[in-house]
């Protein structure tokens, strides 16, 4: 899809700091949904065909799957190891088996050179780009699946957090001036993954990042 938009001005996150964002993005994320652990995670999350249950499990196997991208670096391929959630596991353990894959996502991006490419379907990515990756993830799963747990309670990450993952992943994401707009940059992550609307733009209806290194 090609959408006419302003562009924010680049200020790349310096390397060293993607392993702190995504530890960040894993502390808020898990907080938010440890507290809807009591909640039917059988119920679809919002705006997915994946239950809230199913939604954890895709994070898990593509935080893992990250690393392990960024481990064997293949070229032309997805790895052939597939994390999973066990299935009869209460909500809590879950959250820790979460844990467990942003750990090892995090200690790969801090081992890994900078130099180092690895395969993704949208857009060959190094370390950084495959940090930004996994909190792009973590944020948008975990509003997934709070909406259709709490909506009456939306949740929002740090500004931060959408800010740095906007610039590395989504060269077309339009600006951000929250004084005269209302929106910041959570609403702008989510328009970008066709989550919602935006005052002028309209929901996407297709949509992918560009992980390649710019």
């Amino acid at each position: 899809m090609t959408t006419t938009t302003d562009t924010a001005p680049v200020t790349a996150t310096p390397p060293a700091t993607w392993p702190g964002l995504l530890a960040s993005a894993t502390d808020t994320c898990l907080d938010a949904l440890l507290e809807q652990a009591g909640q039917d995670w059988s119920r679809p999350a919002h705006g997915l065909d994946w239950t809230c249950r199913d939604t954890l499990d895709h994070l898990a196997l593509g935080l893992t799957g990250y690393a392990g991208l960024l481990i064997a670096r293949p070229t032309d391929r997805y790895i052939t190891l597939f994390a999973s959630l066990d299935p009869q596991a209460p909500l809590p353990a879950c959250l820790e088996g979460l844990r467990i894959a942003a750990s090892l996502l995090g200690s790969t991006i801090r081992d890994t050179p900078s130099d180092v490419r690895a395969w993704h379907l949208w857009g060959h990515s190094d370390a950084a780009g495959f940090a930004a990756m996994g909190i792009t993830e973590l944020l948008l799963h975990t509003y997934d699946i709070t909406r259709a747990l709490d909506p009456d309670s939306p949740w929002a990450p740090d500004d931060a957090l959408c800010a740095a993952v906007l610039t590395r992943l989504f060269p077309d994401a339009p600006e951000t001036p929250e004084a005269s707009s209302g929106h910041g940059p959570f609403d702008v992550l989510l328009w970008c993954t066709g989550r919602t609307a935006l005052p002028g733009l309209p929901r996407r209806t297709a949509w992918q990042w560009d992980g390649r290194v710019r």
